[in-house]
């Protein structure tokens, strides 16, 4: 899947901006559809058809965090804020690349004053400009941050694991599926990192029986980390509860009855901070039994996450084995 996931995380795509991204996925899942829809919002809908099962909402996000430009000063610096949750520790000497191919530099006003409080405020985009009029970048324009895929042994490095691996993770399931009862919507949902809008207005349109987001999780496996009972390379993660939701018992055990068929190992997660499209899918029409598999991820929302290449494959498996199921 290395060459899928490489495509995937490289492609420009922040929250609001998914034109490019959804074109790459959608040329990936169109030969593997019986349809592929685009949503009023932008979302794309990848349909399986079944015979009598369930119909099932499968959601990865294919938004990343990225930057805005709010104002070009009289020398061309630009200053900007961010799209998504962006860590201004992770930002000073890092690259950012625009929608039009211009490249910045993100800098630091103060160092001090920024030892002291990190804030977006302190910083500023260098694109090379000389002053406001030959400056390349208008307000309003957005960035993603530029980092190239490498691979480790096991561990994929990159920006935009979250939630691109998600995403890779549907489009391999989609391959390796060869029959299910179950009509099935892949979708791959637009500003997950900024309003979850994409996976809410689709679910409403589809309807589905029970759904499942595919996301992104922390791990508690580095040095004085957290407490968290979810580390790389053990296995894809069932959640049981996160900042935003308590998942549906029901999906939960089809999860784990999933795994322990497939002889996939597993991880319960606990998340206390952040959420997934799952918390909005359940929230709309009448309610909807929803669930999230978390693929672990260190260094989530910065320019280098990490994940492991085995949990990816076994995540795979373990949605082949759920959805091929009665």
């Amino acid at each position: 899947m290395k060459d899928l996931i490489r495509k995937l995380v490289e492609t420009y795509g922040p929250s609001g901006f998914e034109d490019r991204i959804r074109a790459t996925i959608r040329a990936e899942v169109e030969p593997l559809a019986d349809e592929v829809r685009v949503t009023p919002l932008g979302s794309l809908v990848a349909t399986r058809r079944g015979s009598g099962g369930q119909r099932i909402m499968l959601a990865a996000h294919m938004d990343e965090i990225g930057v805005m430009a709010t104002y070009v000063d009289e020398k061309g610096f630009l200053r900007f804020t961010g799209i998504g949750w962006v860590s201004p520790l992770t930002c000073l000497g890092g690259r950012v690349v625009f929608e039009n191919g211009v490249t910045g530099v993100i800098g630091v006003e103060k160092m001090d004053e920024f030892a002291k409080g990190p804030t977006l405020e302190l910083l500023y985009i260098d694109v090379g400009a000389t002053g406001r009029e030959d400056c390349p970048v208008r307000v309003g324009d957005a960035a993603a941050f530029a980092r190239p895929f490498a691979v480790q042994g096991r561990r994929l490095i990159a920006k935009a694991m979250d939630d691109r691996i998600g995403c890779a993770v549907l489009i391999e399931t989609m391959r390796r599926l060869e029959a299910t009862p179950h009509e099935v919507h892949f979708v791959f949902s637009v500003q997950e990192e900024t309003t979850l809008s994409g996976a809410r207005t689709a679910a409403y349109g589809i309807e589905p029986d029970l759904a499942i987001a595919v996301d992104v999780t922390r791990t508690g496996d580095t040095p004085e980390s957290s407490h968290m009972a979810v580390r790389l390379g053990q296995g894809p993660a069932v959640k049981v509860q996160d900042g935003g939701m308590i998942a549906h018992p029901l999906v939960r055990e089809r999860l784990v009855r999933a795994a322990e068929a497939a002889g996939v190992p597993y991880q319960l997660e606990v998340l206390e901070g952040g959420t997934t499209d799952a918390a909005v899918m359940q929230l709309v029409r009448a309610g909807v039994p929803a669930g999230c598999l978390s693929i672990p991820c260190r260094y989530v929302h910065t320019p280098s996450e990490m994940v492991d290449e085995q949990d990816v494959e076994e995540a795979v498996r373990l949605m082949v084995e759920a959805l091929k199921a009665p």
